[in-house]
């Protein structure tokens, strides 16, 4: 088997930085950077595994919560998603009832948590669409004839037209400008 004298620009999947295969499969610059990438899907795969197990233990616990009227403080943090801290601020301040059956026997009502934190559903906006605005290019001026009617650069009318959204629309190498608009921002500077 021959050694293949081949060079191709690649980029690493890992560190990303580019270097040059001898193959068309290569995907990483150094072995150091495909063991870490192994490492790496190798920890992701634990975690989601690992979330999945939660997701179903927390399912079934939450089954069984939804049907009780008080929650410990520990059960609210599962149930609707906030830190226990918030909760005991709430309680702290009142704007949550709560009732001291011991030592962490702390309980709240799950009516009163749900009128809290549910989501409120508010109205959706309509979306505006942007006007659209054509000019005939009769009633243009390219960005060269801004620049010798004005006198000023051609970087200073690219910034300006930018600067104040000003449509513009390209046709064949040229861009074109309402003149009106041009007229009216470069007048007021003058």
């Amino acid at each position: 088997m021959g050694i293949s004298k081949l060079k191709i620009p690649k980029i690493c999947e890992y560190c990303e930085k580019s270097f040059e295969a001898k193959t068309v499969t290569t995907r990483f610059c150094s072995p150091a950077c495909g063991n870490k990438s192994g490492k790496d899907r190798k920890q992701q795969v634990k975690n989601t595994e690992r979330k999945q197990t939660i997701l179903e233990q927390s399912a079934s616990k939450i089954a069984i919560l939804q049907t009780r009227p008080f929650l410990s403080i520990s059960e609210a943090t599962m149930m609707f998603g906030i830190s226990k801290d918030t909760i005991r601020r709430l309680i702290k301040t009142g704007k949550i009832p709560a009732f001291n059956l011991g030592t962490r026997l702390t309980r709240v009502s799950r009516q009163h948590m749900e009128a809290m934190f549910t989501a409120i559903p508010l109205p959706e906006k309509p979306k505006e669409q942007p006007v659209k605005l054509q000019y005939e290019t009769s009633e243009c001026y390219t960005i060269a004839e801004v620049s010798e009617k004005f006198e000023v650069s051609l970087s200073t009318v690219s910034n300006t037209i930018r600067r104040n959204s000003i449509p513009k629309r390209q046709v064949g190498k040229f861009v074109y400008v309402p003149k009106e608009l041009i007229d009216k921002i470069f007048s007021d500077s003058k």
